[in-house]
């Protein structure tokens, strides 16, 4: 799977000539490109292009003569900034990638006031959800999964059954707000995809990991993405207690419909998905971990029978939710969960 999209370091001095006979005339040569002056004031002492090629794909280059706050573990010096969901040109191919976050701040929030202009100027409905763009920016603007990221919120209502686009979307950028995540964004973002073939079941299962986070937030406990565990093995989150240090471990799940799967009812596609889980991670954890069991994906028939029902899953402590775009999260449990949720779901057992 392609990456997020990330910034290129290429140490050295860089002028117009350099630019333009190095990146502008390779780009033009092989995808056709208008280069002219960025849509937005460049970064203080940098100079900047942009390149808009014939096939759609674009790029942002910046470079300084003094690279006052280079990232982690690198001399500072002259420098320039490559960023772009198209072909890298040759002279770029063995520099070194940044996330957003590593870049001088100058720099990254310049080239987000570019590409979220471009992500508002494709698709404007977007705009109304300021955190979503900014958080999937690295996503919604990547060379492969440009289109699948967009078309998951704006066709697929974020993965909610019988909801609309402005519902599901809603439902994330309330999830965003908090910035619970915000440190973890390109490893977040990341997992909701940049892949160019359309996997709705993979991005569900990634807002299932917003929704526990938010929960968990919510709940009072301070919250740590992909856990290593000695087992070689990673584990979703770490919810730590604030006032006592105790921490426990969290693995999210979220089963599909029966609609979507072979199993003949809800109950039974909760028990084989968490049946997957449990071999596997879990089983090679050795116990320990509290497993969420995100049924946000049930049409409100499915998720009545397993409500009703209270199947166990075949794994404690565990926890069985349902979230809705308004909000509301229903939730039984199995077990001693070491967790207290109270104030942020509604218990239904």
């Amino acid at each position: 799977m392609a990456q997020p999209l990330r910034f290129r370091r290429a140490p050295g001095r860089w002028d117009a000539d350099r630019v333009r006979a190095r990146i502008e005339r390779p780009l033009d040569d092989n995808l056709g490109v208008a280069a002219g002056d960025p849509w937005f004031q460049p970064p203080p002492s940098y100079e900047a292009r942009r390149f808009d090629m014939d096939d759609g794909s674009m790029a942002l280059f910046c470079w300084t003569e003094a690279d006052t706050d280079p990232p982690s573990g690198v001399d500072g010096g002259p420098v320039g900034y490559w960023l772009g969901n198209t072909e890298t040109p040759s002279d770029l191919w063995r520099t070194e990638k940044y996330g957003f976050d590593e870049v001088p701040y100058p720099v990254s929030r310049w080239a987000e006031r570019e590409l979220l202009a471009g992500l508002h100027d494709t698709e404007p409905w977007l705009a109304d959800y300021p955190y979503v763009s900014w958080y999937f920016l690295p996503v919604f603007r990547s060379k492969d999964g440009a289109e699948t990221t967009r078309a998951f919120f704006r066709d697929h209502a974020a993965g909610f059954p019988d909801a609309t686009h402005e519902e599901g979307t809603g439902y994330v950028e309330r999830l965003l707000r908090p910035g619970t995540l915000d440190e973890y964004r390109e490893t977040m973002a990341g997992k909701l995809g940049t892949s160019a073939s359309m996997d709705v079941v993979r991005m569900s299962a990634t807002v299932a990991e917003f929704t526990a986070a938010d929960l968990l937030s919510g709940a009072g406990y301070e919250v740590t993405p992909e856990i290593e565990v000695t087992t070689g093995h990673s584990l979703d989150f770490r919810a730590t207690d604030p006032a006592t240090g105790t921490a426990s471990l969290v693995e999210v799940t979220r089963p599909q419909p029966v609609a979507t799967r072979s199993a003949g009812d809800p109950v039974a596609a909760v028990r084989d998905t968490v049946e997957t889980k449990t071999s596997g991670q879990l089983a090679a954890h050795g116990g320990g971990a509290t497993l969420f069991v995100d049924c946000s994906s049930f049409p409100d028939a499915d998720w009545a029978a397993v409500r009703d029902a209270r199947p166990d899953v075949g794994h404690r402590p565990a926890v069985v939710l349902r979230a809705r775009p308004s909000g509301r999260i229903e939730a039984y449990r199995k077990g001693s969960v070491p967790l207290d949720l109270s104030g942020a779901v509604q218990w239904v057992d």
